[in-house]
């Protein structure tokens, strides 16, 4: 499975949270909404109830002032019956007399139903409707709910009657509204809340789509930017590379030019000299022969510095304390080089990478840092790890600076891709004033895959 660079690590840690908090917003926004609806369709139902009962109640009041005046009068049950007929409102609206035994008085929507006795209908749940209206009226009138046949669409509906008793006639007087009507808003209503709930979510994913546009710009934004910061480090750093070994090969010409060059002109002269002068061909010979002694110093020399032969022959610890030793000898700064541990045999990436690693953290402690004492420290591990440090008393820098510039701290960048070559790990200590602490990290894996590498 292929790892994570730390990029999309990050990315990840900033799109987790804000879809995980968007979720949680949507959740909550839903229930908050889902409560709301309910509780609404709570008071709009009480509401309707409530208006639809005081609307009975005055239907039914408006009834039986208009029958109090027939009291008393000859033939006024007739009468007070046939203007009960007349009153409506709406096709579903009307009055009903029943006498207070469940015979049926009046009826305008079903005139079938007079004269008949429904004292033992009852409902589908087995509810008997007329007693239950009759009871309600004789006990002082009131509101009751049941089922009746809806005269609009002949279908059984939910009904709330108001009921009252006439007792001089021996009667039970009443009214009803038809309930489906509310069920319908209510639906309506419920169809409404749903619609808000998706258009609130709807909302909540549009601002997810949005931050992870936003997020996803961003990092490809930082991506770029990153990725021309790296191209023009890599080109500053090929650029010192070739400029580094143009320098070398001058110093190196200058070297082979004014000390090889000259030393072997010079000896070539004394011997062509001790053949002309047989007398003092032995002098000659002999001065001949301490100027190709020092010629061939100077080559050791200049060979020792392309590649220690103690690196080869002796082994890293061998090579770093000639180095130390080397800079020691140029004076003003203090250079030693200790080690730690038992010594192991290293592969040849390995000392040929952490020499030079060493060597230039030396060069730029000798350069820049301004120390009175620098200590290279190299230690075996008892697992078969390895760590080489170098530790300066100088003043330090600052390590992000010097490295976020493509021209600048161009040696650190090299130190780092020959730590990385070997999968080492390389940390640096430092800031203005504290001195620096160079560290290089390789386990015991690390070296056995140099070794097979």
């Amino acid at each position: 499975m292929p790892r994570l660079s730390l990029r999309a690590k990050l990315v990840l840690l900033a799109l987790l949270p804000l879809l995980a908090s968007l979720a949680l917003i949507a959740l909550a926004v839903r229930q908050q909404e889902v409560s709301l609806a309910e509780r609404e369709h709570a008071l709009v139902r009480a509401s309707y109830m409530d208006a639809r009962r005081t609307e009975l109640k005055h239907y039914v009041d408006l009834a039986v002032s208009t029958v109090k005046p027939l009291l008393a009068e000859p033939g006024g049950p007739e009468k007070a019956l046939a203007i009960l007929r007349s009153l409506d409102y709406g096709p579903d609206g009307y009055f009903f007399v029943y006498a207070l035994d469940g015979r049926v008085l009046t009826h305008s929507r079903q005139p079938e139903l007079i004269g008949q006795n429904l004292w033992e209908l009852r409902d589908p749940q087995g509810r008997p409707t007329i007693q239950q209206l009759i009871a309600r009226a004789r006990s002082g009138g009131g509101y009751v709910e049941y089922l009746w046949r809806k005269p609009s669409s002949s279908q059984l509906a939910p009904k709330l009657g108001y009921v009252v008793a006439v007792p001089e006639w021996g009667w039970m007087l009443g009214t009803g509204l038809y309930l489906d009507g509310i069920e319908a808003t209510m639906a309506e209503l419920e169809r409404g809340a749903r619609q808000n709930i998706l258009a609130t979510l709807l909302w909540v994913g549009a601002v997810a789509v949005f931050g992870i546009a936003l997020i996803s710009a961003g990092a490809l934004a930082l991506n770029l930017s990153e990725h021309r910061s790296a191209e023009a480090k890599l080109r500053a750093l090929a650029r010192e590379v070739v400029q580094s070994q143009e320098d070398e090969r001058a110093r190196l010409a200058r070297e082979l030019h004014d000390g090889v060059s000259q030393a072997l002109v010079a000896t070539k002269l004394l011997i062509e000299s001790a053949q002309q002068q047989p007398a003092g061909a032995d002098r000659l010979q002999g001065l001949a022969l301490q100027r190709l002694n020092s010629t061939l110093a100077e080559v050791r020399h200049l060979s020792h510095a392309l590649r220690p032969a103690l690196l080869d022959t002796l082994g890293l610890p061998a090579a770093l304390q000639h180095l130390a030793g080397e800079f020691d000898a140029a004076g003003g700064t203090r250079f030693t080089a200790r080690i730690a541990g038992e010594e192991v045999d290293l592969p040849d990436a390995v000392k040929t990478a952490l020499f030079r690693i060493a060597q230039e953290a030396l060069n730029n402690a000798a350069r820049h840092a301004g120390a009175s004492e620098v200590d290279v420290r190299l230690g075996f591990a008892a697992d078969g790890g390895l760590a080489l440090e170098v530790i300066d008393d100088g003043h330090g820098f600052d390590a992000d600076a010097a490295q976020a510039v493509a021209d600048r701290g161009l040696g650190l960048r090299s130190m780092r891709e020959r730590a990385d070559a070997l999968d080492a790990r390389l940390t640096l200590a430092t800031s203005p004033g504290t001195g620096c602490r160079l560290t290089v990290t390789l386990s015991a894996a690390d070296l056995a895959r140099a070794a097979t590498a």
